[in-house]
């Protein structure tokens, strides 16, 4: 009769798992069993906090530079570096964009030319490489393929001095093409483009199109190069803020102000600053926050085609 009752208990309960289990000494005695619903809950709140402090952590340093780009000089150093003090923004834009006649916009337009012409590029470069590789069958494909993974380990900054040897002895330093030409090569992207052709593009399709008699070039473009989409999104975001936020790169190769990406020319401002005894740190900071501006548009840009990817393979 007690085992009868406890597995009714079990039934008509809240949802929590007993059983029955006779001890040593006689009666029975119910061991409960945790509740999979709320170990369930636990991790989700888990992973909510994670979340919200790592978004806390990277947003942290944006809010801190949206507050000192709104202070004067004296706010910047007498107040508290967590709040306003005052609202200098539009003296501190102006600033920026008359210090040394305007030099701040010249490089914002180089920054653009080396990060969207480059990028771009680079990404139809890495699209073609990337469909050959997955979808051609040559002698050496896979000593090619071994060859641009083992490439994209190599650390940029080990290539910066070798780049710059070479293009001094073509005369492409303090050039545009100085910056363009490295970014036209990725071999990560070339990774990723392959890797995105082999779980996209379908050789039936390639197969039904060649026998439809469209060129190889006609089915890139107009075929293939559409399915890719989103992995070419991917590809051009990585490559621009890459591109945008390179540093060391443009230091070696590029020597006159007209030049000069963003970063660069913010760099020789906080160096001029402090060699000169001329405070611009407001300039400096000012010109960092608007140097963030682009990569969240683009963020904000792209994210159709990532939405548009996901959609497409659902449906598949």
């Amino acid at each position: 009769m007690a085992l009868t009752k406890d597995r009714k208990e079990n039934d008509t309960g809240n949802g929590t798992e007993t059983a029955a289990v006779p001890p040593r000494g006689g009666g029975v005695r119910r061991r409960t069993r945790p509740d999979p619903a709320a170990r369930s809950r636990g991790g989700q709140r888990f992973i909510l906090v994670g979340l919200v402090l790592a978004s806390a952590y990277s947003l942290f340093p944006v809010y801190w530079l949206i507050i000192a780009a709104t202070k004067d000089r004296v706010g910047l150093y007498q107040s508290n570096g967590l709040w306003f003090s005052g609202f200098h923004l539009w003296e501190n834009l102006q600033q920026v964009f008359t210090y040394e006649d305007g030099i701040f916009l010249r490089w914002t337009a180089n920054s653009f030319l080396y990060a969207g012409v480059g990028s771009l590029g680079g990404t139809l470069i890495a699209l073609l490489t990337g469909y050959g590789l997955a979808r051609f069958d040559f002698p050496g494909r896979g000593v090619v393929f071994a060859t641009v993974v083992g490439s994209f380990l190599i650390p940029i900054a080990l290539l910066t001095l070798p780049l710059y040897l070479m293009f001094s002895e073509i005369g492409l330093v303090d050039t545009p093409w100085a910056m363009l030409i490295p970014c036209l090569i990725n071999p990560f992207s070339v990774y990723l483009a392959k890797v995105y052709t082999e779980a996209t593009i379908p050789f039936e399709l390639l197969e039904a199109a060649r026998i439809d008699g469209a060129g190889e070039l006609r089915i890139f473009f107009s075929i293939v190069l559409r399915m890719m989409t989103t992995g070419g999104a991917t590809v051009f975001l990585l490559a621009f803020v890459n591109t945008w936020n390179a540093f060391f790169l443009p230091l070696t190769v590029l020597r006159g102000e007209e030049n000069w990406t963003l970063n660069l020319g913010l760099y020789n401002w906080s160096g001029k600053r402090l060699e000169s005894g001329i405070d611009v740190t407001s300039l400096v900071l000012t010109g960092a926050l608007l140097s963030i501006i682009p990569m969240a548009i683009m963020m904000v840009a792209m994210r159709r085609y990532w939405r548009s990817g996901v959609t497409l393979g659902a449906l598949k």
